[in-house]
C-alpha cells in the first residue's frame, strides 16, 4: 500500500478523533475513540471494521469545501482495497484483476466452460445430471483443488492481517460477538438504527442492508445445498440428481433465488451510489465480482430450470465454469472482503470485551 493513502488517512482519523461528532456511528467509530495514534495496523484495522455506509460523511461539517476536506469513506476503502490487494497471495495477480477485472471475468467463465464442455465429448457419459457432462472422480479431481487452495492462500493473508492488527488469541466470546454482529449486518444499520446512505445521500435507508442479507444468506444456502449433497453421497450412498424433496434442493433452490436477487440489487444500488465516496480503481472490479457471483447463482437455477433438455448441456458447462472461475478468483475478488472484516469484528471483540 501506498505510504501517502496511509498518511492521509491518519490525518483524517485524527481529526476524526478530535471532533467525535460520529463517535455512535458504525463500529470504526468507537475503535478510532479508543486510541490516540494510530500505526498502520490500527488504520488497517478501522478500514477493515468500516462498511462504507457514508452516514459520516454527510454528518461530516469538516468536508469540502472546507480546508480539512474530509473523504472518511473514501480513504478508508482506499486503504481497504490496499490491504486486499497486499494480503492476496501471490499479489501481482490481485493488482492484474483489478486493473482487467471485466475481461479477466469473462475470459475465465467462457474459457472453463469451453474446456468442461468439450470434456463432455472426450469422455464417455457417466450418469444423469452434472455426470452428464462430467464425471464424479473429474468433478472432485477439478473442483476440490480449487476451493482448497483458493481458501489457502485467503488463509495466508489472514494470518499476516491478524498479525499486523496486533490480534490476540480468540475466545469464544469474541467469535460469537462477531457472528452477531455479522449475523445482523449490524454496521449497516447506522447509528441510531435507521440504515445508512450508500446510496440516497443525506436519506437513510435499510436497502443495502437487506441486499447484503440476501446475499449472504443465499450463499451460505447455496454452500448448505452441497455440503449436504456430498454428505448424501459419500455417507447415505445417495447419488445425485436430487429430487425436489431433498436437502440439495430444498437449500439449493431458495438459496440460488435469493443470491441472484440479492446481487442484481447491489449491482442497482451501486449505479445510484456517489462514486467519489469509495475507491474509484476497484469500482470495475467490484462489479464484476457482482456480477460473477451472481451469474453463478442465476445459471444453476437455469440448468435446474432447463430440466434434461438440449440446453442442460450448454448451461452446465456455463454453469460450471462460473463457479470454477468464482473459486479461483476469490483471493483477488471483493468476496476476500468477507473474511478480513469478520477477522476485523474478532479482533473488535477482543479490544471491548
Amino acid at each position: 500500500m501506498q505510504a501517502e493513502t496511509l498518511d492521509e488517512t491518519r490525518r483524517q482519523l485524527q481529526i476524526c478523533n478530535a471532533c467525535r461528532y460520529c463517535e455512535g456511528y458504525c463500529s470504526a467509530f468507537p475503535a478510532i475513540t479508543r486510541l490516540r495514534d494510530f500505526s498502520d495496523g490500527d488504520i488497517t484495522q478501522i478500514a477493515n471494521l468500516c462498511h462504507n455506509c457514508r452516514g459520516c460523511y454527510y454528518a461530516c461539517q469538516y468536508t469540502e469545501p472546507h480546508e480539512f476536506a474530509l473523504n472518511l469513506p473514501r480513504a478508508l476503502a482506499e486503504v481497504r482495497s490496499g490491504n486486499w490487494a497486499d494480503y492476496a497471495w501471490p499479489a501481482p495477480l490481485a493488482r492484474v484483476f483489478h486493473k482487467h477485472a471485466v475481461a479477466t471475468v469473462i475470459a475465465a467463465v467462457t474459457g472453463f466452460a469451453l474446456i468442461l464442455f468439450v470434456m463432455r465429448f472426450l469422455g464417455e457419459q457417466s450418469g444423469p445430471g452434472f455426470y452428464a457432462l462430467l464425471s464424479h472422480t473429474a468433478m472432485v479431481a477439478i473442483f476440490a483443488p480449487a476451493f482448497v487452495l483458493p481458501l489457502a492462500t485467503v488463509c495466508v493473508g489472514l494470518r499476516r492481517y491478524w498479525h499486523d492488527v496486533g490480534g490476540q488469541p480468540i475466545r469464544a466470546a469474541h467469535l460469537r460477538d462477531a457472528l452477531a454482529q455479522a449475523a445482523q449486518m449490524k454496521n449497516l444499520k447506522g447509528g441510531h438504527g435507521d440504515g445508512c446512505n450508500f446510496e440516497e445521500g443525506e436519506r437513510f435507508t435499510h436497502s443495502r442492508r437487506r441486499a447484503h442479507h440476501a446475499v449472504m444468506y443465499g450463499f451460505l444456502l447455496c454452500f448448505a445445498s452441497t455440503a449436504s449433497g456430498t454428505v448424501l453421497h459419500y455417507v447415505f450412498a445417495m447419488h445425485a440428481p436430487y429430487g425436489l424433496i431433498s436437502l440439495p434442493k430444498l437449500f439449493g433452490l431458495p438459496g440460488g433465488i435469493l443470491l441472484t436477487l440479492g446481487c442484481v440489487w447491489l449491482l442497482m444500488l451501486r449505479r445510484r451510489a456517489a462514486h467519489d465516496l469509495s475507491d474509484t480503481r476497484t469500482h470495475g472490479s467490484d462489479v464484476a465480482f457482482l456480477a460473477l457471483l451472481g451469474f453463478v447463482a442465476a445459471s444453476g437455477l437455469a440448468v435446474y430450470a432447463s430440466g434434461g433438455t438440449a440446453l442442460s448441456g450448454p448451461l452446465l458447462a456455463l454453469h460450471l465454469g462460473a463457479v470454477l472461475s468464482f473459486f479461483l478468483l476469490t483471493p483477488y475478488t471483493r468476496m476476500a472482503h468477507a473474511f478480513f472484516r469478520m477477522a476485523a469484528l474478532v479482533r473488535d471483540a477482543q479490544q471491548r470485551l
